[in-house]
């Protein structure tokens, strides 16, 4: 059984994260080429692609409806059948990564 120092620590980190407050970094001031646009299609559709493959692998099944304990979840379909609210979710990952890519100072160049 956890002694109170244990229980105040584990207090403590719960208030912290509580707190929490997202600190991304801004990439506002990039514009991302129109290759780099075309890029972040591709990026969209594989997160999905990826996400899906690890849910399925985690026991995960299509459902109507989102039902952890019965691991089922409406968007375990193939990308060009989601919603256009659910392929935004993809797109602004892509583009937010491709961002930070080139505020970090990386470049992508296609090979040629």
């Amino acid at each position: 059984m956890p002694g109170v120092s244990e229980w105040i620590h584990d207090r403590k980190d719960f208030m912290e994260r509580d707190r929490y407050i997202p600190q991304p970094i801004d990439t506002s001031d990039i514009e991302l080429p129109e290759e780099l646009l075309q890029l972040a299609d591709y990026i969209s559709k594989n997160v999905h692609e990826v996400w899906a493959e690890t849910r399925i692998k985690q026991g995960w099944t299509w459902g109507e409806v989102r039902d952890d304990s019965l691991k089922k979840h409406p968007c375990l379909i193939p990308y060009e059948e989601l919603t256009e609210e659910e392929k935004l979710f993809d797109h602004n990952t892509a583009i937010g990564t491709l961002k930070l890519i080139m505020k970090l100072g990386f470049r992508i160049s296609p090979d040629k």
